[in-house]
């Protein structure tokens, strides 16, 4: 019987916005970039709104504390 491994986990290690993009880099050194307009609670917000993140999860999700926004790594992936 073959055993295939199990494909590596891959999470979020860091944000940043550019012109109107939201970008995610991720542990397997890809990077995500989707436009603001996707998230209007980001799209409206101050740079200092966007700056202040933190990781879900060690890395599956994204939670904007002042905006009460979460983005998840699979939401973005789909």
């Amino acid at each position: 019987m073959n055993i295939l491994p199990k494909p590596p986990v891959v999470l979020i290690t860091e944000v940043s916005f550019a012109d109107d993009l939201l970008q995610v880099f991720l542990s397997d050194g890809r990077e995500i970039r989707v436009p603001l307009e996707w998230f209007p609670k980001l799209r409206e917000a101050t740079s200092e709104e966007r700056r202040h993140w933190r990781l879900i999860g060690k890395g599956i999700g994204i939670h904007w504390p002042d905006l009460d926004e979460d983005i998840s790594l699979e939401g973005l992936l789909t």
